[in-house]
């Protein structure tokens, strides 16, 4: 989730424009350019007009059969306290708009973003804290701070902990530009935090997905996915068709499907292989969700403030 620009507020530049993008290293495997059509994939569901505010994240939680997405309703470094939580139902209906509300009922929530369940916990990223939630009742209970981040964005469950990533991003002038805090976390359940890697040549991490003994991650600076390892070690490094990473889910057949600003929509494939165009006409699409009970693509669309569903079974 890069930038927001609502109509009602002055314009926010994307924070890594390609003029200031770190160079890829030998490792990447650019993907040569060609020329891409639409695939004519149409949504079974759209939320559009219900009151969604910048969503940044869907998150699907199996265990109430729902859909969670993270409004950050405003910009996404502004402490504003206005943030929410909204609950969908996969039958199209919206089941409590402002579930859980920044400045009610205790809740602190700023520009909520990655949505990560562990337990009976609902992990938020909220700029520079994860903030912690009943996954039942929405009630707060608990945050922890993460020292020197900037900009937390994408939460993912891996085994008893979480990995955070910080996309190293801070208010300019002018607009969002690096910040140079580029890194990936992890947090225990006695609230540790532990640095995997922290450095510049993360290139702007966002995605977050943990499989096995390694952790997938797509970027917004350079366009890359990689793994990494627990000790922060970086491998099997590749060059998506087109860059502005953004989400990533996998699919039961082991296919990740990420989401690319510049192409407007989401790619599928296996690492090391080709990545081919899933669905390329939306805009903006930011933290991807995964229906595992219908084999549903859950994509928000950032900048419209609307979620689009597609059935790619």
């Amino acid at each position: 989730m890069p930038t927001a620009n609502p109509p009602t507020r002055a314009p926010v530049m994307d924070p890594r424009p390609p003029s200031t993008a770190p160079e890829t290293t030998g490792a990447s495997q650019p993907t040569p350019e060609t020329k891409e059509e639409t695939p004519a994939a149409k949504p079974v569901l759209v939320w559009k007009d219900v009151g969604l505010a910048t969503p940044a994240s869907v998150l699907y939680d199996e265990s109430s059969d729902t859909y969670l997405v993270s409004n950050i309703n405003g910009l996404p470094l502004a402490a504003d306290n206005n943030g929410f939580i909204t609950q969908l139902a996969p039958e199209g209906k919206v089941k409590a708009l402002k579930w859980i509300e920044g400045g009610k009922k205790r809740v602190t929530l700023n520009a909520p973003k990655g949505l990560a369940i562990v337990g009976d916990t609902l992990f938020v990223a909220d700029i520079d804290t994860i903030r912690m939630f009943d996954k039942k009742t929405g009630a707060p209970t608990g945050e922890v701070k993460v020292p020197g981040a900037t900009f937390l964005n994408d939460v993912a469950p891996a085994g008893d902990h979480i990995l955070v990533s910080d996309s190293g991003i801070k208010a300019g002038p002018p607009g969002l530009v690096p910040s140079g805090t580029d890194a990936i976390y992890a947090i225990d359940r006695s609230k540790k935090v532990r640095t995997i890697a922290k450095s510049k040549d993360l290139g702007n991490p966002n995605g977050l997905l943990a499989m096995g003994d390694k952790t997938w991650v797509v970027t917004f600076g350079t366009g890359e996915l990689y793994a990494i390892d627990d000790k922060g070690q970086k491998s099997e490094v590749q060059k998506l068709p087109k860059g502005m990473l953004d989400g990533i889910v996998a699919t039961p057949a082991g296919d990740l499907i990420v989401s690319s600003w510049e192409a407007n929509g989401f790619y599928r494939g296996k690492p090391g292989s080709d990545f081919k165009a899933a669905v390329l006409d939306v805009g903006s699409p930011s933290d991807l969700g995964y229906d595992t009970k219908r084999g549903r693509v859950l994509v928000p669309l950032f900048h419209a403030s609307e979620i689009r569903v597609f059935d790619l079974k």
